[in-house]
């Protein structure tokens, strides 16, 4: 209770930073006596006061020149947080920008980078402060090159003159320089389009945190980046080809070039890249709906999953695709009327064995009826698909079968009957999304009622509270 009417002095002394700031909140002209201590001979009380001063920001104004002084203290943490400080208080504190330039040169490590700090924070940029943060480009210590590179950034459209020289550090040995390099490119603008060969050659970068940031420079300098980003999509680096990929797939440029150059690589040798080039389609939307159906068919079967899973993704825009993805689903055994005994299910089983005695059709007709769910709403033939699928020999198909009828909710109303059927299900994870499904589409009537009631005693959890859920959704309609 004694340190809250404690003086300001002792509370500056003790580093009782929390209750000057509480005092000042309550009553500002607090900062006034703040601000005369900072000429106090007490190293603790002097330091204090500048910090506190920093931590109030712009409210700390008429404080700037007394802070700016302290940069010349012969301690150098006085210099320091004055520099800290100032960079707080912000673009009121542009009185200060000429002397942090100058400090940009000093000795200790740490006053270098937030000098370097604040001239990013503080703008207002003079020919000084920014050919001086560009020399300090070259510093020894990469704690401040990366600062530099940042500040640079925060200046903007100002510090346009330091594109060669970011260009430059896009190669530093580091790769939080290279990183802080290719945002301020793009920060700056004005002008980065010189920088994109620079920046496409950085796709090499060994670090991915850097061709992360690279590429988003690139996404975010836009159409002037596409030919040189197309003319490496053929490098013999894979990890090129993928960042070229998915720079392009994240501009969303619906150019025939773009997309023709990006199909092209759906038969790469690699299959990182083949599923990139898929995912940068799916990225550019309704557009590459034919160029990726037309890969579909000669695909192999890891690929047109990965295509059918790029087209669901797409969404109802993909409608053009459903008559492909009805005819994946298909199955010969899908065809043989359910029943819940041990001699249809060894029945369709054998008729599933010689049609596909290796099962590798199996991941396909799962995508495809997940992707169904995503684009086929309203739509008969998908509707008309998934319900035939319910009676598919493999349970993970009958399952995604009927998680897709529930996503295409009261348009799948004529599948009732089968899915009451697959209630009886011996998988409990097609027990489950049936229920699930019933629960969506939201057709109450007694039976659908009276079916799911059966399942709130199964002998798995999850199928018992999928039910009592399914029941809740139609009774509180």
């Amino acid at each position: 209770m004694k340190e809250l009417s404690a003086p300001i002095e002792k509370l500056l002394r003790d580093a009782r930073i929390d209750l000057v700031l509480s005092r000042i909140e309550k009553d500002e002209s607090v900062l006034s006596e703040v601000i005369k201590h900072i000429d106090s001979d007490i190293r603790s009380i002097k330091f204090n006061s500048i910090h506190v001063l920093g931590e109030v920001g712009k409210k700390s104004a008429d404080a700037v020149s007394k802070i700016v002084s302290c940069l010349e203290d012969d301690d150098w943490s006085i210099c320091r947080e004055a520099a800290r400080s100032l960079g707080k208080i912000g673009n009121v504190a542009k009185e200060a920008v000429s002397h942090l330039s100058g400090l940009l040169g000093d000795n200790e490590e740490s006053i270098r980078k937030e000098a370097a700090i604040a001239l990013g924070k503080i703008g207002n940029p003079t020919l000084e402060s920014i050919s001086s943060l560009i020399k300090a480009l070259d510093d020894e210590s990469e704690i401040v090159r990366t600062e530099v590179a940042k500040a640079l950034g925060e200046i903007g459209p100002d510090a346009n003159e330091s594109i060669p020289y970011l260009m430059k550090s896009l190669k530093d040995i580091n790769w939080t320089v290279r990183t802080a390099s290719a945002q301020s490119i793009s920060l700056i603008g004005k002008e980065s389009t010189k920088a994109i060969p620079n920046l496409i050659s950085a796709f090499e970068d060994s670090d991915w945190r850097v061709r992360y940031r690279v590429s988003n420079t690139l996404v975010e300098i836009g159409e002037a980046a596409v030919p040189g980003i197309i003319e490496v999509l053929n490098h013999k680096n894979e990890i090129v080809r993928k960042e070229g990929i998915d720079t392009l797939g994240e501009m969303k440029i619906a150019d025939p070039k773009i997309i023709n150059a990006i199909s092209n690589l759906l038969t790469d040798k690699s299959e990182r890249v083949r599923g990139k080039a898929a995912d940068a389609l799916r990225n550019i939307g309704k557009v590459t709906v034919p160029t990726l159906i037309k890969n579909l068919e000669k695909a192999n079967i890891k690929m047109k999953i990965i295509i059918i899973s790029a087209l669901g993704g797409i969404g109802i825009d993909a409608e053009e695709a459903i008559p492909s993805l009805v005819n994946l689903l298909k199955n010969v055994a899908q065809e043989e009327k359910y029943s819940p005994t041990f001699g249809f299910m060894l029945k369709r089983s054998i008729l599933a064995f010689l049609k596909d005695p290796l099962a590798r059709k199996v991941s396909i007709r799962v995508e495809s009826a997940r992707s169904l769910g995503d684009i086929g709403r309203d739509s008969v033939d998908a509707t008309n698909a998934l319900e035939s699928a319910m009676n598919d020999p493999k349970s993970i198909v009958r399952r995604e079968a009927a998680l897709s009828l529930g996503k295409l909710g009261s348009s799948a109303a004529k599948t009732i009957p089968v899915l009451i059927k697959s209630l009886e299900d011996r998988n409990p994870d097609v027990r489950w999304r049936t229920s699930e499904a019933l629960g969506l589409i939201g057709v109450n009537t007694e039976e659908v009622i009276s079916c799911l009631n059966t399942l709130i005693h199964d002998k798995c959890d999850y199928v018992c509270e999928s039910a009592i859920n399914a029941i809740d959704d139609l009774t509180e309609q």
